[in-house]
């Protein structure tokens, strides 16, 4: 949700000073988080066998948009939706699910994945996916919490970042990013918290997997979202230091190293400057040392041969994918060739921009170890 949209409805004395006693040691709509904590682990009410491991590891990554689909959100700037009714939430959960089947990845990382939102009927989407695909395991870092957000009708909101999995996963953490400065108190206290994502999974007859899992900030003016993949780029480099193999991706919220027309596209139908990302204004490759140092499910050589075959995200009201957002890096090595944004039909047996504002990509990882 956007700052200045946050601040409207809070007007009333009485929330400011109920939030002033949050600053001093009071959490009073529960919206707080520590540096480090525990992610929450989920399972599937049924397992399901896996089946034996090949040589080749399918990851697939999607940022979800809550299962609202291209319902027109009053946040979006193009329409007045607030809720959505649980018939609505459950065709598109199903609707998400059946193209989560038909890719049949062992590992999904998802962002913007509601468990407790009144805006999503208050159901669940982290178990509801569990139930209704072959993953048996999940865990899931907070993102946005609050008991109550006085905003347009809000009312409870619980979204964050989940990694599925066929495997069991352990050592799930929520690692804190820091929020923007430039904002007023009232509205950080209500805002997104952004966080890193981790867990390992045990690969039968291979060994563990670290998994990094992120959504970065959108619209900071202050340099937050730098700061958000640099710290994101320092978890990878600590895990390779290890030696640890890893898989790294999420939505980026940033564009490809050498993008050089970067207002080519319609960042937002918000006509407030404050909802402008800062790198679409200006060349900035803030992502090229990833590329440097790991590799990346589409190479810049594979992107630029014809990049709209990989763009993942469109605002309200575009008619295709005008921008890439979202990555995926290892340490390891993927199968040359096997990085595929899942646009349309052609790519998987089904259009995604129906589901989501966001295109998932996959890739298969050769299971050999680290470089």
């Amino acid at each position: 949700m956007r700052p200045a949209l946050v601040r409207r409805g809070l007007l009333s004395v009485a929330l400011t000073a109920l939030v002033a006693l949050g600053a001093v040691g009071c959490d009073p709509f529960h919206t707080q988080f520590e540096p480090v904590e525990e992610a929450l682990y989920y399972e599937a009410a049924q397992k399901v066998d896996p089946g034996p491991v090949g040589d080749e590891l399918l990851i697939m990554n999607w940022n979800l948009k809550f299962a609202g689909g291209r319902i027109d959100f009053w946040f979006d700037c193009f329409g007045d939706r607030v809720l959505m009714e649980r018939h609505e939430v459950l065709e598109n959960l199903e609707a998400l699910a059946e193209k989560i089947r038909l890719v049949d990845a062992d590992i999904l990382m998802v962002q913007e994945i509601d468990i407790d939102s009144k805006r999503g009927a208050f159901i669940d989407q982290v178990q509801w996916i569990l139930d209704h695909t072959d993953y048996n395991y999940a865990v899931y870092a907070s993102q946005w919490k609050a008991d109550y957000i006085p905003t347009d009708g809000l009312g409870r909101m619980e979204m964050g970042n989940a990694t599925f999995s066929k495997y069991p996963l352990r050592s799930a953490t929520r690692i804190d990013l820091p929020q923007s400065e430039s904002q007023d108190g009232l509205t950080r206290y209500f805002y997104l918290k952004r966080n890193i994502l981790t867990a390992v999974t045990e690969i039968p007859g291979f060994g563990p997997l670290h998994l990094l899992n992120v959504h970065v900030d959108a619209y900071s003016q202050d340099g937050t979202k730098k700061l958000h993949i640099d710290r994101f780029k320092e978890e990878m480099d600590r895990l390779a230091e290890e030696g640890r193999l890893f898989v790294a991706g999420g939505d980026l919220n940033t564009l490809p190293p050498g993008t050089e027309v970067q207002h080519g596209f319609a960042d937002s139908v918000c006509e407030d400057e404050e909802f402008i990302a800062d790198d679409y204004r200006e060349e900035a490759d803030w992502l090229q040392e990833f590329y440097d140092d790991y590799e990346a499910a589409i190479s810049l050589e594979v992107y630029w041969e014809d990049e709209t075959k990989h763009y993942s995200h469109t605002v309200a009201g575009d008619q295709f994918w005008n921008r890439k957002l979202d990555y995926l890096f290892t340490n390891g090595r993927f199968v040359e060739g096997s990085g595929l944004t899942h646009q349309d039909e052609s790519t998987g047996g089904m259009e995604t921009m129906p589901l989501s504002d966001h295109a998932p990509l996959s890739v298969r990882l050769w299971l050999e170890g680290p470089r």
